[in-house]
């Protein structure tokens, strides 16, 4: 029989099969590992899924065009002008970028750390991936003076970087790259022929637009930016798998789309005709779903910042989290009092968290960070209960103060009081 070489397991799957069965065996677990929204189902969203039951024929792969429409006004309206023929609708924005991936000559450059399906899916498509690490500020974009010399260093060794990740805000920091770095990174790219893929699924989740500005990278290189989203992040529709990816104008952008269309084609990966209902009402952004954007906002962050706080607390050095809902403690500062108690890196790290007090979060060295290092991510969405709570924590004018959510946060600080031996 022919040897069949597999590829390993991917850590989300290992994690969640080690989370069951830490669960079967009885153990109480406050879950802070994978980013999903927690949101419960806006009423009119659940009524547009119904409503569009009986869309059952195939399509156009790109999508129909009444939702490619209510996706350009999307991007229109965030100072991205944009024509229904330039989006693509997808089941998940993840599928996009790995068919980006597919239809991309060249190798990968990403920041580091970075969300970890990016890697294996340049991987899976033949690609070298090269992390650049992330200034001191943000995460979500490599440090330009860094990313020169990996370029460099890269070409050098015969390799061939053309595609360039960035992700606004950011997974796993929670943070957003400032307007000056983003121009300083799209300089760079069209200095160096780069094509930009700026993954801005949590665009809608900036805590305090007033004071984070936001500048997507097709502002700025439009001519070399592809911009890729989805509804799971905004809207708590992680289940129901609906992506979009705005493509540039010009012969550039036409030639990516048509590439990416294709590979979706033969893969027979579209978007379902009863998610296309929803997508083309949620992307109209009636009242009701701005409303909810908007609340979801005030509640991810109001709880990320209470998990920030809890980690710098215990000695951890953490940027500030203003978007999304993540964030990303590193504890180096106590590497010789951790040391002295077995912990010597992010897989250390990470298990100790569990094994002592229930904590999951998803190691650092998982995201492509130093091994050495040790930080982790938490997902503070995990934090806000059954659909009854979720709406609750949604409401509430502080909803750390809620008792599900104060008594996770009370956990979470125990945890890591024990960990660093102040318990």
């Amino acid at each position: 029989m022919t040897a069949v070489t597999v590829a390993p397991p991917s850590p989300n799957l290992a994690l969640n099969q080690l989370v069951d069965r830490r669960r079967a065996e009885g153990a109480s677990l406050v879950h802070l590992a994978f980013g999903e929204a927690r949101l419960p189902v806006l009423p009119q969203l659940a009524a547009q899924l119904a409503a569009g039951a009986t869309r059952s024929a195939y399509g156009p792969v790109a999508g129909a065009e009444s939702v490619r429409r209510a996706v350009a006004g999307y991007f229109s309206r965030r100072r991205l002008p944009t024509e229904p023929d330039r989006v693509m609708v997808a089941p998940g924005s993840k599928p996009l970028l790995m068919a980006l991936q597919l239809v991309v000559p060249g190798d990968l450059l990403l920041p580091r750390p970075a969300w970890n399906s990016y890697a294996p899916q340049a991987r899976y498509a033949g690609k070298k991936v090269f992390g650049v690490p992330v200034p001191a500020e943000c995460g979500g974009v490599p440090a330009p003076d860094a990313l020169r010399e990996t370029l460099h260093r890269a070409r050098a060794a015969g390799a061939d970087p053309r595609l360039l990740v960035l992700t606004l805000p950011d997974n796993p920091t929670g943070t957003v790259a400032p307007p000056a770095l983003i121009r300083d990174l799209c300089a760079l790219a069209r200095a160096e022929d780069l094509l930009i893929l700026s993954d801005e699924i949590y665009r809608d989740i900036v805590h305090d637009p007033d004071t984070t500005p936001y500048l997507s990278p097709a502002e700025v290189a439009p001519e070399r930016t592809v911009v890729t989203s989805g509804l799971s992040k905004t809207l708590g529709l992680g289940g129901w798998r609906i992506g979009v990816a705005r493509f540039p104008a010009g012969d550039t952008g036409t030639r990516l789309r048509d590439a990416t269309v294709a590979a979706a084609s033969e893969i027979w990966s579209t978007l379902a005709g009863p998610m296309q209902q929803v997508a083309e009402y949620a992307y109209a952004e009636p009242p009701e779903v701005t409303a909810r954007m908007r609340a979801s906002a005030r509640l991810h962050g109001a709880v990320a910042r209470a998990v920030h706080r809890t980690a710098v607390e215990a000695g951890a050095d953490c940027r500030p989290p203003t978007g999304g809902f993540y964030v990303y403690p590193d504890l180096g500062l106590l590497r010789d009092r951790l040391a002295a108690r077995g912990i010597t890196d992010s897989a250390s790290l990470a298990a100790r968290l569990l094994d002592d007090s229930g904590l999951v979060v998803l190691a650092g060295h998982l995201l492509g960070d130093d091994p050495q290092g040790l930080r982790f991510k938490a997902a503070t969405s995990l934090l806000y209960g059954d659909e009854e709570q979720q709406y609750e924590a949604l409401g509430a004018d502080d909803p750390t103060r809620l008792p599900h959510i104060a008594a996770e946060l009370t956990r979470i600080a125990e945890g890591l009081a024990r960990l660093t031996g102040a318990a």
